[in-house]
C-alpha cells in the first residue's frame, strides 16, 4: 500500500469544508479517506491523476443539500 501526502486543510464537517472556500485560497471542498478537506485545483488534479478515490463537495440550492462527486470510482 502507497501513502500519499495531501496539501489540503482538514475540516470537522462537508458544511465546514464548503464555508471555508469562501474565505481561503482553496478551490475544492473534498471528502477523502472519511476526512473533509479543502485543497488547490492543482492538488485535486494531482489526487485524480494518481487514482485516489475522493469526491468533491457540492451545496445544490435546489436540493438544499450537500452532494458528492465520486472520483476514481
Amino acid at each position: 500500500m502507497q501513502t500519499y501526502r495531501i496539501q489540503a486543510t482538514e475540516h470537522r464537517n462537508a458544511y465546514e469544508a464548503l464555508q471555508h472556500l469562501d474565505a481561503s485560497g482553496d478551490d475544492y471542498a473534498i471528502l477523502v479517506g472519511g476526512k473533509y478537506l479543502t485543497v488547490s485545483a492543482a492538488e485535486a488534479e494531482r489526487l485524480e491523476t494518481a487514482g485516489i478515490e475522493f469526491a468533491y463537495l457540492s451545496y445544490n440550492e435546489a436540493a438544499e443539500r450537500i452532494m458528492t462527486i465520486p472520483v476514481g470510482c
